[in-house]
């Protein structure tokens, strides 16, 4: 009896021993599987992109001194608008109608500096029938002798009626008669500044920007061809 009591320890002692054994055996084999995941690299987390910076950011004109901001902004969607008709983005020029023929108010604006020449500008008879010295309408129409609103792209220059002149491209179905009606930047005498002080306002043109005959060369030179003048009176 001994014997056999004996021997049924023994089993349970080799049972035993052999599931203390099996179990220390199944540890390695689960730290095998689990070590190659732990020790995989943690991704690092996204960082977010960096807000540009002010020196990133296209400038916005400023509004030159003498400028009426409205003006100047509908004057530089005008030039985006007509983008491509090849206009050259450096400088522009704006005659603001809505000031009397007394005022400064032929605009030419650098826009990579901000700087700007101002210089006194006629507007046409038919514009101002009673010669007030204010611009009361716009006109498109042959024979009108008005001048036209919208923008107009500088062409080339020619030596005509009032000397050397330079042809203007009306891009806008308010002025897109420009060529046929023959409007122009031109000198003139009624347009110098001795009238202003004996008058009190410019002589008229025909439609034309006529400025005064001392101030022309400024502005061909400041202006030059393939820009934009935009006139409108808002």
């Amino acid at each position: 009896m001994q014997d056999v009591l004996g021997r049924a320890q023994s089993r349970r002692g080799l049972i035993k021993a052999a599931v203390v054994a099996g179990s220390v055996l199944v540890v390695p084999g689960c730290a095998r599987r689990i070590a190659p995941v732990a020790s995989l690299p943690v991704p690092p987390a996204p960082v977010p992109a960096a807000a540009p910076t002010p020196a990133a950011v296209a400038a916005r004109p400023a509004t030159p001194l003498g400028v009426r901001e409205a003006l100047f902004r509908r004057a530089l969607a005008a030039l985006d608008q007509h983008d491509r008709r090849g206009a050259r983005r450096d400088r522009i020029a704006i005659a603001d109608f809505a000031a009397p023929s007394s005022a400064p108010r032929f605009h030419v604006i650098n826009l990579l500096d901000g700087s700007s020449t101002s210089m006194l500008v006629s507007h046409g008879k038919g514009s101002d029938p009673s010669h007030t010295g204010y611009l009361q309408r716009f006109s498109n129409e042959n024979g009108s002798e008005a001048s036209s609103e919208g923008s107009f792209l500088t062409s080339d220059y020619y030596v005509g009626q009032h000397g050397r002149s330079q042809r203007l491209i009306g891009l806008d179905p308010t002025n897109d008669n420009a060529l046929d009606r023959a409007i122009v930047v031109h000198g003139a005498w009624y347009a110098n500044q001795d009238v202003l002080t004996q008058h009190g306002k410019l002589g008229r043109s025909q439609g034309c920007f006529a400025v005064g005959e001392r101030s022309l060369p400024t502005l061909f030179e400041a202006l030059g061809e393939q820009r934009m003048i935009y006139a409108a009176k808002v």
